[in-house]
């Protein structure tokens, strides 16, 4: 048993101004965590190759940070619901700025593996608290104006990084892509102490779910870790795959059954009761594939695929970050303005499903021109929909759930990420090294005119190291390009079929009317119900002990009456 706090009644609702004094703490503080982020996204082609890494080494530096995502989001959620919030998102601010700090002394590619872990569970804290602190403050109805904020902090940070990221490679080195962050991080951290103002705390008793945690983050990981693993480090179908798949279902089912009985579970099994959270984690896995496996290898294929720089690979893929504001902002406006949202977040997945089938017919010598549209529509659809889904669930849940409920469905959408990104990597590897394959006979006959230097580059190659293409003799690189640009188109149709099934689950989403009322707001109903229902009760035990005639026949129409108002209250709150 452990001492955790709740919520003390709330302040008086609070002011525009006010919302975005206290959102700027937190914006910031998201800000710092995208961009540490996606710095380091135009730059991994170049620090793999620097630190002597292959496709799977390249695939777990992102693979790691999704995974301590993934497994940490949950937790960091249910500590939402029991402790100080804004004690919490500091610390995952601090844990996250740590991580990036270490990976810039990284010295090969496993180090650099350990500290994005690190990175991760920093940021499994910033996914979760950043949505939850938001429904504290501002009702569902009006979350659709802030979420532009939000979604224009997330296309600065996205666009912002990658070139930054590009710069700061090309010029300085790219170990400075993990330094960039700190000042901003202590700005943030400052911020959020002086202008973040939740409501004090009083102490009650609680019972951390330790075991639940221990399974669910034990079962997630090795589940993840065989499926970036098979087929290269072993066979799909092998003993190490049964012992390992049988090892994950084995964590998983235990851990449902603890959380089943636990006081206080990390993941309460209850929300899977509630339709709109069930469809909304259906949803999210396939806008978590999207979302992080565009980002990962659309920079593989600006740079292997079309030869470009860190700093132009960058620039290559500002038209997807266009998509993302403009469909975020303008979306999250229209949603707040009219409280309709169903028919944007259903137009949004199909944008989302033809962008990713779109992705799947490029080639490396694709006319830009269209790949930058294939970009803005796929953009555009992860746009209309991530936040949205995190909103429509908020406002279904019951104001105690809300810590759950957010970083389940940022759990979910990380999983399906990290899944995406890794199954994406093991197919793009087997892929392009079939296409070089292929292309054995053409690629010999040029590796053998350059002499020693294509000795030395067929060697690399043959060890799965990924090439500088922009630094390959005209006679090589066509060949390699053209292996990168199939395999990565290759990768994006697979993930095109997953985007139909968040259509389907947007499609049978209940339509509910947005709430008026903040997170804390609500809360503040529900104890106050709670205590006239205790007031009632208090005085119908003393009726029920009192002695019979009229005064007590008119107290047992009072206590029916009261009964029934209570009743009406109750049902008319639900209606609500």
């Amino acid at each position: 048993m452990t001492t955790a706090s709740t919520e003390a009644p709330p302040a008086p609702k609070m002011t525009h101004r006010q919302v975005l004094e206290a959102l700027s703490g937190l914006l910031l503080g998201m800000f710092v965590a995208i961009l540490a982020g996606t710095v380091v996204s135009t730059s991994l082609p170049r620090i793999v190759s620097d630190l002597n890494g292959d496709q799977t080494a390249y695939t777990w530096v992102v693979t790691g940070t999704l995974l301590a995502t993934t497994v940490s989001t949950p937790i960091w959620g249910k500590l939402a619901d029991l402790f100080n919030r804004k004690l919490l998102i500091q610390l995952s601010l601090v844990i996250f700025v740590i991580g990036s700090a270490l990976a810039g002394f990284s010295q090969d590619t496993n180090t650099l593996i350990i500290f994005r872990v690190l990175q991760g569970l920093g940021a499994g804290g910033l996914t979760a608290l950043s949505q939850i602190i938001m429904a504290d403050i501002i009702s569902p109805r009006e979350r659709g104006r802030y979420m532009g904020l939000f979604g224009g902090v997330m296309a600065v940070g996205t666009v912002g990084g990658p070139l930054i990221g590009g710069l700061l490679t090309d010029g300085f080195g790219w170990r400075w892509n993990f330094f960039v962050a700190l000042p901003v991080a202590i700005v943030a951290i400052i911020l959020l102490q002086k202008t973040l103002h939740l409501p004090k705390v009083v102490k009650r008793v609680v019972s951390i779910d330790y075991l639940g945690a221990i399974l669910i983050a034990g079962g997630v990981s090795l589940l993840l870790i065989w499926v970036s693993m098979a087929g290269n480090q072993f066979d799909w179908w092998s003993t190490t795959t049964a012992w390992m798949v049988g090892g994950a279902v084995v964590a998983l089912v235990l851990a449902v059954i603890v959380e089943l009985r636990a006081k206080e579970p990390i993941l309460p099994m209850s929300l899977f009761k509630n339709r709109t959270f069930t469809l909304a984690v259906i949803a999210s896995i396939s806008v978590g594939v999207a979302m992080f496996g565009t980002s990962v290898y659309l920079a593989q294929y600006m740079q292997l695929a079309r030869g470009a720089s860190p700093t132009e690979s960058g620039l290559l893929t500002l038209p997807m970050i266009a998509g993302l504001l403009l469909s975020s902002t303008i979306i999250g406006n229209i949603i707040s303005r009219t409280g309709v949202w169903k028919p944007y977040m259903i137009g949004g997945s199909i944008a989302l499903a033809i962008g990713l089938g779109l992705m799947g017919t490029i080639h490396y010598d694709t006319n830009y021109v269209l790949v930058s549209v294939y970009m803005l529509i796929l953009g555009a659809g992860v746009g209309a929909v991530m936040q949205n889904l995190v909103l429509v669930v908020q406002n279904a849940v019951q104001p105690n759930e809300l810590g759950a409920s957010s970083a389940g469905v940022a759990f979910f959408r990380s999983l399906g990420g990290t899944v995406g990104v890794s199954v994406m990597g093991a197919i793009l590897a087997t892929r392009v090294s079939d296409s070089l394959a292929a292309s054995t006979a053409q690629l010999q006959t040029a590796l053998s005119k350059l002499g020693a230097e294509g000795a030395k580059i067929g060697e690399a190659l043959a060890s799965g190291t990924i090439p500088k293409v922009s630094t390959l003799p005209d006679s090589v690189r066509p060949i390699i390009e053209s292996a990168y640009g199939d395999g990565v188109a290759h990768v994006f149709l697979l993930a095109a079929p997953l985007a139909l099934v968040t259509i389907l689950a947007i499609v049978f989403l209940p339509n509910l009317s947005l709430g008026t009322k903040t997170a804390l707001e609500r809360r503040e109903e529900t104890r106050l119900q709670e205590s006239e229902e205790r007031v009632f009760e208090t005085a119908i035990a003393s009726i029920d002990g009192a002695p019979t005639g009229s005064i007590g026949v008119v107290r047992d129409g009072e206590k029916r009456d009261a009964s029934a108002t209570a009743s009406d209250d109750s049902a008319r709150r639900s209606g609500e």
